[in-house]
């Protein structure tokens, strides 16, 4: 369909010499080396060169175009003006010096010496073609009607010029000399949908519905197997609120062409707008099950329901239609991907794995769906699947820090801690933007030097991780209670876990930590408080909770209540040698 930039700029590209280039400049040679070229197309006021001064410009011309070629632009221009310097009338220069100036976007300069150009020549086809170019680039749009009049005038059967003639009219807004363009196209062309579209533009901006409409109908008398006639004329019922004789246009099309998906993409947006949602889905289901509509389009579509999320229909809604593409486009990754996310949104886990790795055995190269597989995978704590398909995404894009995260977490949780350790450094060294991957990075450093027990680059691992998110509770509890454990730093230590506390309050791991901070403060009541709360949300019955309640029990005075404490985090799965000693001694123990 017709669009609405000239047409002419097809033929002049930015650097003023379009598909015409090789054209212009064997136009310009001819007129130089033809007989009587140089006198023939000038102005009768010109003087008349003598041989001597006809054979310099002839050289100089030669001399300017090899420069032009090999891009030496400066030094072309140079010749150029000596030419015309020399020969004032000079068509070709004119052309040739215009053309330099256009590619420095000198539409100004250029002006001038094209206008003298066509003056000199009138006709010359690729004068005008480069002239209209410089009028639409300055907004000179005014001066457009005369130039498309000559170029009509050289070129009567070139429906390009008549096109651009008419969209000059509609951005000047001179509407009906616009339509009475039209009209001499189609005597000459015979109809097209390129008029019929673009008379259509015209009666839109003049308002002029009932014409607009009455064209498409003739159309779709004259053609009534093709749709497209049908969906412009129900597209402009639609978006002028006539959406009963929408729907009726569309209804006529699906009794033509009931397969057709365009039309039922048609149909439910008509639908939406009279809200009747039911009809609306089972139009589009037709149409996601028809694979002649783009999958890109479907896409799109799909997206628009996720403004609409969380909403439970919404969900429901977006993964029927994205099961839908994977019927209609069984072979296309980018069906499978948008289906695993359409899973993961409705919780369904186990289905959005396989469907992303249905997505990867069809196209491995789309990088966000082996982070989606692995994230998962990562979620559900699936750590050797996590390895698994993390190496293998790494192996394809080495350079992706999230996933060389993901997989130092997976090798973490095997108590991998050097290979987790290389996986998080190469996450830090990746990426400098993205503030929450390194500080989760950073904080993984930590945790892995701690259990490595070089606590020096656990602490400054730690310190970088708060630099760039001060309030990443993990990291603050973690480092809080590792400080706790060597009795270092017990003030910075209690700030930290109390933040923690304050950014995540309930979280009984949390709140043990605070509780164990205090307790190596020798704030004995305040532990208590705080381990009585770890202890009422926790819902593991961790065994560390019950040895540290017995430890703060201890040195309160309640020796029975810690024997009693201590007893039920060995029945829990206290096994330390530690915790056995308070036991049998009946007393606190390090």
């Amino acid at each position: 369909m017709y669009n609405k930039e000239l047409r002419y700029s097809d033929t002049v590209n930015k650097s003023g010499i379009g598909r015409f280039g090789a054209v212009f400049a064997l136009l310009s040679l001819f007129l130089i080396l033809s007989a009587g070229s140089v006198q023939g197309q000038k102005s009768s006021l010109a003087k008349p060169l003598t041989q001597a001064d006809s054979m310099m410009v002839k050289q100089l011309f030669f001399s300017a175009i090899r420069e032009k070629t090999i891009e030496n632009s400066k030094r072309a221009g140079e010749m150029f003006e000596r030419i015309l310097q020399a020969d004032p009338g000079n068509d070709a220069s004119m052309f040739e010096l215009a053309n330099l100036k256009r590619q420095q976007n000198d539409y100004a300069g250029a002006r001038p010496l094209l206008e003298k150009a066509v003056a000199i020549s009138p006709d010359n086809e690729w004068y005008w073609v480069a002239l209209a170019d410089d009028y639409e680039k300055t907004n000179a749009i005014d001066k457009l009607e005369n130039v498309f009049n000559q170029l009509i005038r050289i070129n009567p059967d070139k429906s390009d010029y008549y096109f651009d003639k008419a969209n000059a009219y509609l951005i000047l807004k001179r509407y009906d000399d616009a339509l009475k363009v039209y009209d001499q196209l189609e005597k000459l062309d015979g109809p097209s949908d390129d008029i019929l579209a673009s008379r259509q533009k015209i009666y839109l901006k003049q308002g002029k519905i009932d014409q607009a409409a009455a064209e498409l109908e003739r159309a779709i008398a004259d053609n009534p197997g093709q749709m497209r006639y049908y969906l412009l004329l129900a597209e402009i019922y639609n978006s002028n609120g006539l959406n009963d004789k929408a729907l009726k246009v569309l209804l006529q099309a699906e009794k033509q062409d009931n397969n057709n998906g365009m039309v039922h993409l048609a149909l439910a947006d008509v639908y939406r707008d009279k809200k009747n949602n039911d009809a609306c889905f089972n139009e589009l289901k037709l149409a996601f099950a028809n694979p002649d509509v783009s999958i890109d389009q479907k896409v799109n579509i799909i997206s628009g329901y996720f403004p609409k999320f969380p909403d439970p229909n919404a969900k429901a809604s977006a993964l029927e239609l994205s099961r839908l593409i994977t019927v209609a486009h069984p072979a296309d990754a980018k069906a499978y991907a948008i289906y695993g996310d359409m899973l993961l949104q409705n919780t369904k886990l186990k289905e959005a794995k396989a469907a992303y790795k249905k997505s990867i055995q069809l196209n491995e190269q789309v990088y966000v769906v082996h982070e989606q597989l692995v994230r998962v995978e990562l979620s559900e704590n699936d750590i050797d699947a996590t390895i698994k398909d993390g190496e293998n995404a790494l192996s394809l894009f080495p350079n992706q820090g999230w996933m060389n995260y993901m997989v130092g977490v997976a090798w973490a949780q095997k108590k991998e801690y050097k290979k987790a350790l290389s996986y998080a450094t190469n996450a830090t060294s990746l990426e400098i933007q993205d503030k929450d991957l390194l500080s989760l990075s950073f904080s993984l450093l930590g945790d892995c030097y701690h259990s490595l027990k070089d606590n020096k680059s656990s602490d400054e691992a730690y310190d970088k991780a708060l630099s760039y998110n001060p309030d990443n509770a993990y990291t603050l509890n973690n480092y809080a209670y590792y400080l706790s454990l060597r009795s270092e730093q017990l003030d910075k230590a209690a700030q930290m876990s109390a933040r923690s506390n304050e950014l995540q309050p309930n979280t009984a791991s949390f709140e043990d930590t605070y509780a164990w901070v205090l307790f190596k403060k020798k704030k004995y009541a305040d532990a208590k408080i705080w381990i009585l709360k770890a202890l009422a949300h926790d819902k593991t019955n961790s065994a560390a909770q019950y040895e540290h309640y017995g430890d703060i029990l201890f040195y309160l005075g309640n020796t029975d209540e810690a024997i009693e404490n201590w007893k039920k985090a060995k029945s829990n799965g206290g096994q330390s040698p530690v915790l056995d000693r308070k036991i049998n001694e009946k007393r606190y123990s390090e």
